[in-house]
Parts: C-alpha cells; structure tokens; sequence
C-alpha cells in the first residue's frame, strides 16, 4: 500500500508503505485518467494489472492510494480526504507550491497517519503536538511521541487546564427542501450535527442526553411523537456500547472543536419560508420582478434592459433561498441535560445554542 500527492504534471511526493507495489506503477495513473476522461468516463477505481488505482481530486492535486490487493475501498477513501483535513489544517491551501516548500513536514505526516499500511494517528490536534513546521524542532520532537498516541484516549492529551471551565454544544439542522412550481412539495429532509467547543481541564467524561423526541432508527419504540434519526455519526469518543445499551451519549471530548454526532432525519418538511415570484416583460426593454415574502416583507425590482434581441432560453432556474433562524430546532429535538464529571470535581458551565439554516431550498417558478 503506498500513497502520494499527484500534480497534473507528474508525482511530487510519494510514500511506500509495505513494498508490495513498485513504485513505478503510479506513473500508470495519468494515462489511465486521460484515457477515461477522453471517453467521457471516470471511475474512483482503476486497475492496470493487478495494481489498483483509489483516487480523489483536491484543487490542482490528485491524491492517489495504490494497493494490490482486495482493500477496504470505503476505508481508502476515508484516509485520503482525512490525509487533505489534516494538510490543510497545517498549511492552510493544499496545492503544489504548498507540498513543494513544506516536504519534511509532509514526510513526516505521512510517516504518522500510516504505519504498515494501516492507518494511524489521524487527529491534527494530537499530531501538531510533536510535528511542527519549523524544521529546527522536528528533530527535537522525534526523542519523545506524546503519551496520546498510545493511549486508549488518543484524541485528548493529559495535562490540559483552564481557569473557566465551559463546554458549547450547538445543534444545528439544515434543511433540504424542493418544491415545484404547483407548490407541492417533492421532497425534503433534516440534515443536522451536534458540534461542541470544549474548554474543560483534565480528563472529563460527559454524558448528554437528548429530549424524548429524538428516536435513533432501529429502536422498536413508539414512533408516534417520535422523530426518527437515520445514518447516525459519532465521533470516536462516543462509547457506543453505551449508547446501545441506554441510548446515553457517553464520551471523553477532544480538546476544542469537534463534531460529536450528524443525523438525517427523512420527513415531511412544510416549507419554513415561502417565496412567490412574478415576473413582469414590457416591450422588449424593460423586465419587473415581484417577489412577495409572506406577510412581512415584500421586494419589487425593475431594470432596463438593451434593445438587443435574442431568443429566450427554455431553462427555468428555480428561485434558492437562503436563510438562519436561531434559538429553534424544526425537528423538535433538544439537549435534555449534561452531565460533566471529572475527578477533581470542579464546577463546569454547559452552553447550548439551537440554529436551524437553509441547505438546498429550492423553489421552481412557472415563470
């Protein structure tokens, strides 16, 4: 298994793992992409021989994972966007200049995400504590790896204080909604995350419980005032043997920001904010667009146009609205309580904060 940052002009940094691929079969890998992209065809998955080719795009670079056998596919693909999250957190654009003037650190990087072939230490937070980017340190650092990358809770250092201990919890739903120009709705859901911001000394456990509203898909209870949670993500430090057993979210966080969990929830969305358009052509100079905003807002544009003519185009773009309500959840669900306990037994202040915001909310028109 081996990894490496490709430029459209060829391999710039590259990374043997187990010494089971020869390292020249990368330079198969750009043919092979143009040769699909002439016919108007790209996979994520390519082969020459029995050398496989797993692939993602960011900016200007391809980064490519080779292996020659039967590999985790979902596992790859989840290394190489973790590999750009983390070389982006360090140098801020991941592009070629950015590879070019940081290639020890890169080195370095590559050396600590994966051992073996397996994949490693993949927290920014724990790697920024011995890879530095000034040169003059690494060496330094390389006499002493922070007990958190061995340690069961890997993703927390020891040590850590504050003078104020606070924890931040934000619950923020997106809403995905498509309604046609009849005003019927086609389709709609809930896409919504639980980040957190902790600043909390020590090594705390925090125990979160959500309102009776939230219901977790596969639970066999009633469902008749119930929201149903689907495609459940929890962040590593979640104790899902808990979770399973009582539903508690138990966990020791990650020092600063972090998201905890993300959720789907598929249902029936009555449109929040409700856009009517009417649009208005004189002669062939002037346009008038009227958009009313419901009971409170009402915009009317005119402008002039060219007299220049052109046939109109047949496409219809639907009218994408934009918007942020706070304080307000639109599936209901609430943060019920939590719990710190550390022990030392200090006092501890949580914070939640409510946000529902647009997503893809899309209203055709008939205009």
């Amino acid at each position: 298994f081996s990894s490496r940052p490709i430029y459209v002009r060829g391999v710039l940094i590259c990374r043997n793992y187990k010494g089971d691929v020869d390292m020249a079969e990368i330079d198969h890998f750009l043919p092979l992409l143009m040769t699909q992209e002439e016919e108007g065809l790209t996979c994520p998955i390519m082969s020459h021989g029995n050398v496989h080719f797993l692939w993602i795009k960011h900016t200007n670079l391809y980064l490519v994972a080779t292996t020659n056998k039967n590999s985790n596919a979902s596992l790859v693909y989840a290394f190489l966007y973790k590999v750009v999250e983390v070389f982006t957190e360090y140098f801020t654009e991941l592009e070629e200049e950015s590879i070019q003037d940081n290639f020890v650190v890169v080195y370095e990087l590559l050396d600590e995400l994966m051992d073996f072939g397996f994949p490693q230490t993949t927290d920014s937070k724990i790697l920024q504590e011995y890879i530095t980017q000034e040169g003059t340190k690494l060496e330094v650092a390389k006499t002493k790896v922070p007990t958190t990358v061995t340690n069961a809770v890997s993703w927390r250092s020891e040590g850590i204080k504050y003078k104020k201990n606070e924890v931040f919890i934000d619950v923020i739903e997106s809403i995905n909604l498509l309604v046609n120009a009849n005003g019927s709705v086609m389709s709609s859901d809930i896409v919504g995350t639980v980040k957190l911001k902790t600043m909390l000394s020590g090594m705390p456990e925090l125990r979160l419980g959500l309102n009776d509203r939230a219901l977790f898909a596969l639970t066999g209870r009633d469902k008749g005032k119930t929201v149903t949670m689907e495609d459940v993500k929890f962040h590593q430090c979640v104790r899902l043997s808990r979770f399973e057993s009582d539903r508690t979210i138990s966990f020791i966080p990650p020092d600063g920001e972090s998201e905890l969990m993300s959720y789907r929830i598929n249902t029936h969305v009555k449109p929040l904010i409700w856009i009517e358009s009417v649009i208005e052509k004189f002669s062939h100079s002037r346009v008038e667009i009227m958009v009313k905003g419901g009971k409170e807002f009402l915009m009317r544009a005119s402008f002039g146009l060219p007299s220049v003519e052109n046939d109109e185009m047949e496409g219809k773009p639907p009218i994408t609205v934009n918007f942020e309500i706070p304080y307000f959840t639109v599936s209901g669900i609430q943060v019920r309580y939590m719990k710190i306990i550390e022990k030392s037994g200090y006092q501890a202040l949580p914070w939640v904060r409510y946000i529902t915001q647009s997503g893809d909310y899309q209203l055709r028109s008939n205009f």
